[in-house]
């Protein structure tokens, strides 16, 4: 499990539908099944959020809504929900296409660009602007990033190895992930005091100051919540979505079939604009293959349940107490569920399948009650991110093998590096509208002569 954590996984479903494994000294249980996984999602009474996961995720988290217990959550997604609605999320299309604008406007052709850190960075400033608008200044924001890359690591030792001396020693790793996770509080904590400072506000820190201010039925929502929440918002959507951007470009770069269908839906749909709100439900290849990389590299692996009462799981007894696990990935990569499941297949998304697999087999964001609450915002940001740069830039691996994605606290690329080329030097390149302009908009004779003369240089304005 923690040497080869994706081949052991793999070989799981043979064995059987629950399969009894060792987490360090702890025994636990993996179900391999999507039909059970759903069972013990829905039931989140009895399979709880609990176990080495997120024991882990509390002493970061404390008790947002990522890792809340049931009694918690009800109360917890009701204050959050209209932040993530898909009003809410439309209303934020213009910001994240000019954000993916600007992280790709000063590339050069046979530059070598830091692509796991690039869309990192974009996801992080995205997620904040939602939450904080610009409480969190671009300095803090890139903060964060850093922080997050210790985080993830030690995240994923703790989870495999749980076993708490290990992790009392002042090795390095651990002081670096202490300092990362430390240094995060104190950032939430400056916009948060800074808010209290200034002007309110129309932001989910501004619902959440509000509802601190008023009570929420009863049960005030404390500062430690204010801080809970956005620290487990602002942690999870960062990583997960830059994840699978990451890995999406790793792939379109292996694919070129699939980047070629890519370009020329993008080409077409948007000539040259920005996306905005009414082109989503256009870019259809664009997002089926966004859902491809989710099946076959899902930025969420593997997660773990615990267990409120004794209760019967596949026929056998779970005592009070046990572990459970389940693990997309697992699921994902399971041929009776996807045929040839190494391949990618953007194809499987097109019209005639099945919304999510047989049996539900595919879920990047979970399911039942606890299913990912910003899953519409990452879909949106991650295709207007997509659609946005493959309008621009093809994106090349260097010469040499492609590293596998490692798995940490999520899965993908870590460190990819890869080597950008403008789309209009390209021979077959049919992005011949390098400007950025307003999402919707229409080029004006003078943008389009502005165009003409930087787009040689991949130059993006907005």
């Amino acid at each position: 499990m923690f040497r080869r954590p994706l081949e052991f996984l793999n070989s799981l479903p043979s064995q059987g539908d629950l399969i009894e494994i060792r987490l360090g000294p702890q025994r636990a249980w993996m179900v391999c099944h999507p039909e059970l996984v759903h069972q013990m999602l829905r039931d989140t009474r009895t399979f709880d959020k609990g176990g080495p996961q997120y024991e882990r995720l509390r002493a970061l988290m404390g008790d947002g809504i990522v890792t809340c217990p049931h009694t918690e959550h009800r109360r917890q997604r009701r204050l959050l929900q209209p932040t993530f609605r898909p009003a809410g999320v439309a209303a934020q299309t213009d910001v994240m296409a000019e954000e993916a604008a600007a992280l790709c406007r000063d590339w050069r052709t046979g530059q070598e660009v830091d692509v796991s850190a690039a869309a990192l960075g974009l996801t992080t400033r995205l997620i904040s602007r939602l939450l904080l608008s610009d409480s969190l200044t671009p300095a803090a924001a890139d903060e964060v990033r850093h922080c997050l890359a210790a985080i993830v690591r030690g995240l994923f030792v703790r989870t495999i190895v749980p076993v708490d001396a290990l992790f009392r020693l002042p090795t390095p790793a651990d002081r670096r992930y202490r300092r990362a996770v430390e240094r995060v509080r104190e950032l939430i904590d400056a916009a948060i005091a800074e808010r209290r400072r200034g002007t309110p506000r129309d932001d989910l820190l501004g619902l959440l100051l509000l509802a601190a201010e008023a009570g929420d039925g009863g049960a005030p929502v404390t500062d430690r919540e204010v801080h809970d929440q956005l620290v487990s918002l602002l942690l999870t959507g960062s990583e997960s979505p830059s994840m699978c951007l990451a890995s999406t470009f790793s792939l379109l770069a292996q694919h070129p079939e699939v980047e070629r269908r890519l370009h020329a839906e993008v080409d077409t749909v948007l000539a040259g604009r920005l996306p905005g709100v009414d082109d989503l439900p256009r870019l259809v290849y664009t997002r089926a293959v966004l859902t491809e990389t989710l099946r076959h590299s899902p930025p969420g692996w593997l997660f773990t349940r615990v267990t409120t009462r004794e209760t019967e799981l596949a026929g056998r007894r779970l005592p009070r107490g046990t572990t459970v696990l389940y693990s997309p990935y697992l699921l994902h990569h399971d041929p009776a569920s996807f045929p040839e499941p190494e391949r990618f297949l953007p194809e499987r998304w097109l019209e005639g399948e099945a919304a999510a697999g047989p049996h539900g087999a595919l879920i990047p964001f979970a399911a039942g009650s606890r299913k990912c609450l910003g899953d519409l915002f990452s879909m949106a940001e991650m295709t207007v991110a997509l659609a946005t740069v493959a309008g621009r830039w093809r994106l090349r691996h260097p010469a040499g093998r492609v590293a596998a994605p490692r798995p940490g606290a999520t899965l993908g690329p870590r460190a990819l590096t890869m080597i950008c080329a403008s789309r209009t030097d390209a021979p077959d390149g049919t992005a011949g509208h390098a400007a950025a302009l307003t999402p919707g908009a229409a080029p004006t004779a003078s943008r389009v002569e502005k165009t003409r003369r930087d787009g040689h240089n991949g130059v993006h304005h907005t």
